[in-house]
């Protein structure tokens, strides 16, 4: 199993493009699989003799350990597409994965803020004290004055998160964003989403005014730098590409800076821009490309968000409601 598992894995790679988070997830969740079938110092079955039976085990199994559902999905997700795999290759006769169900998912509705909440936040960043460590490093000494490390990295997080609220963008996507992927001019991104997939999506006048402040900070990091990512258009203060997690503890760090008690993520900031998009009548189909959604279907629980927010709007504001 083991080999199909690795010519598996080179084809989402080499053939469909997949993102190196997709890659681990398909992988992790293989060799999960294949640690169940043989416990150490056994020897896994063969394919051909793997049906749907084990399989269900292994999701009891998954199930039992208290795994959420939506992650027990995804496990039986990669198990589908890797014995479809098999198959069209001839390494398997059939699909076992196919004959189990997938787990009820519960509903989830994303909790969204208001547009003037949102705002509010933003324009809170200009009257933010630069201060706080480095938030890829926090105990590590920055080299040069922190005061003004800390006003270079205000700049550029002001920046951040303009974006993300400016153009929708998953988190992996900014942070995979290179300097040609940006048309300052026309106020456009070239995004690579998931499975590699590009489109174009535009950002307001508040987002450019702040990538145009954040240039000159991006050129100083670079500068510094002894090995900088001179094409990354988001750098850390070492002059390299940021990680998500980075961007994850930028949000973070920004609403405690703000005295804010909200549990905000870049997520979040994706789902109040296609949230209040729609709310303010844009097409659902249009909002769909901006996100990068394969189908309609993931866009659409945007509706319920902006519904809810609706209901909730008539329930303050009505007197008889």
């Amino acid at each position: 199993m083991q080999e199909a598992v690795e010519k598996f894995v080179r084809y989402l790679r080499d053939a469909r493009n997949a993102s190196p988070h997709t890659l681990r997830n398909y992988q992790s969740d293989l060799e999960q699989f294949a640690a169940y079938l043989a416990p150490p110092g056994t020897k896994p079955p063969p394919l051909a003799r793997i049906d749907h039976k084990l399989i269900r085990e292994f999701i009891a199994h998954l199930h039992d350990t208290g795994l959420e559902k939506t992650s027990v999905a995804r496990k039986l997700a990669s198990l589908r597409s890797f014995f479809k795999f098999c198959v069209r290759e001839g390494l398997a006769r059939l699909n076992p994965a196919k004959m189990v169900a997938t787990p009820r998912l519960p509903k989830r509705i994303p909790s969204v803020l208001t547009a003037e909440e949102i705002s509010g936040f933003l324009d809170s960043l200009a009257r933010v004290e630069p201060t706080g460590p480095d938030e890829e490093h926090p105990r590590r000494k920055r080299p040069g004055a922190e005061g003004d490390e800390s006003t270079l990295l205000l700049a550029r997080d002001r920046a951040i998160l303009e974006l993300l609220y400016a153009s929708g963008l998953r988190v992996s996507e900014l942070t995979g964003l290179d300097m040609i992927d940006v048309d300052r001019a026309e106020q456009m991104l070239r995004v690579r989403g998931k499975g590699r997939k590009e489109r174009i999506v535009p950002f307001g006048g508040k987002a450019a005014a702040a990538m145009e402040s954040y240039w000159p900070v991006r050129l100083e990091l670079l500068r510094r730098a002894r090995e900088g990512e001179a094409k990354a258009v988001f750098l850390n203060y070492a002059g390299r590409r940021l990680t998500t997690r980075s961007v994850g503890r930028i949000v973070k760090k920004y609403v405690r800076l703000c005295n804010i008690n909200w549990d905000l993520h870049p997520h979040s900031l994706r789902h109040a821009f296609a949230t209040h998009l729609l709310a303010d009548g844009a097409d659902l189909r249009a909002i769909q490309e901006l996100l990068g959604h394969a189908t309609l279907s993931t866009t659409q629980k945007y509706t319920h968000a902006s519904i809810r927010q609706l209901m909730e709007v008539y329930d303050k504001a009505h007197p008889r409601a």
